[in-house]
């Protein structure tokens, strides 16, 4: 391998160049990428996203974005739809055209077919003076000086500012539309990212155990309501059957390091004091923040008026595939 410079230098300059480039292409955010948003927001129909190559695959990518952020939109292949596919675009729909030097000849010959339909055809290059920012109703201007490759040929730096702004595109949408994280849910009800979303503290804590001892309690016997209810930790109360404190594995191994004789110790002696809660109804991807802010294993579930109703562990967090 007869190289100028080592693996390492050659990865962070390319690194280095794609992001000096979406860094300047910050600076072609204008007032007609405002109108795209604006047009986007008001249409009637779906944004179809179209491109040859590697701006198809990117055009594949957007598209996702869109679809998961509350944007409508579909695919189109460039060379097929001029094969067919145009079938799938109405009058009320919008077309975006993804392409680095907008000359393409595919999506040349594909913009006039475009127009007779009715729908709007926005733009997206790298390069101003191209015929696809010339019949276009409105042009993203996303502007390179040259590829990261040393030929300046292989389309590395383009795709990545094209993406980068279609991510931007997104944004802008979601954010105007108001789209929440419930509403991301909606979309993502699958797999660990669905599961932080919408799974809940109640959707857990009542298949657990819920082991509560007395603060007079002696530690002998709390040790045995402990782990007959394996999960390693007791909630202790008062005489008035209010939460005081939490009494866990770690506050054992502390007792057993400080006390040589315990048969006379009682839980409140040995407890730890005002334990981290947390309220019913809250996501269960509070919990586990809470948890990790803390640095503990557990929290004690409690309802609107404090009454202790459960326990949640960090292990039940790590079953349900949210860490």
């Amino acid at each position: 391998m007869n190289l100028s410079k080592n693996i390492q230098t050659i990865a962070k300059e390319t690194l280095y160049k794609e992001a000096e480039a979406i860094k300047k292409v910050a600076d072609y955010i204008d007032d007609e990428f405002e109108a795209v948003v604006n047009d986007i927001l008001s249409m009637k129909g779906r944004l179809v996203i179209t491109g040859v190559g590697k701006s198809a695959i990117i055009a594949n990518k957007i598209v996702a974005t869109l679809n998961s952020t509350g944007t409508p939109a579909m695919f189109m292949h460039a060379a097929d739809a001029i094969h067919g596919d145009m079938g799938m675009i109405r009058e009320e729909d919008m077309v975006m055209c993804i392409s680095k030097s907008g000359n393409t000849e595919e999506i040349k010959v594909l913009i006039p077919l475009l127009k007779r339909t009715g729908a709007k055809i926005i733009g997206l290059v790298s390069n101003e003076d191209c015929f696809v920012a010339k019949h276009s109703d409105r042009c993203i201007r996303a502007i390179i000086s040259e590829e990261a490759d040393p030929n300046n040929l292989a389309p590395t730096t383009s795709t990545t500012v094209h993406m980068a702004v279609g991510d931007a595109l997104a944004v802008s949408l979601l954010l105007a539309r108001g789209f929440t994280s419930e509403d991301f849910a909606k979309y993502h009800p699958g797999g660990s990212l669905g599961k932080q979303l919408y799974l809940k503290v109640d959707d857990i804590y009542p298949k657990n155990e819920l082991p509560v001892v007395q603060e007079t309690d002696l530690v002998k016997a709390s040790i045995l309501v402990i782990s007959k209810k394996r999960l390693g930790a007791a909630a202790v109360v008062n005489a008035q059957n209010e939460l005081v404190g939490i009494f866990t594995d770690g506050d054992l191994r502390r007792m057993l390091e400080n006390h040589d004789d315990f048969s006379s110790l009682t839980i409140g002696e040995v407890m730890t004091s005002n334990p981290k809660t947390i309220n019913t109804g809250e996501y269960a991807l509070r919990a586990l923040n809470m948890m990790r802010k803390y640095d503990i294993n557990q929290l004690i579930v409690v309802d609107q008026q404090n009454k202790i109703v459960g326990f949640l562990h960090i292990s039940d967090l790590l079953n349900e595939g949210i860490v």
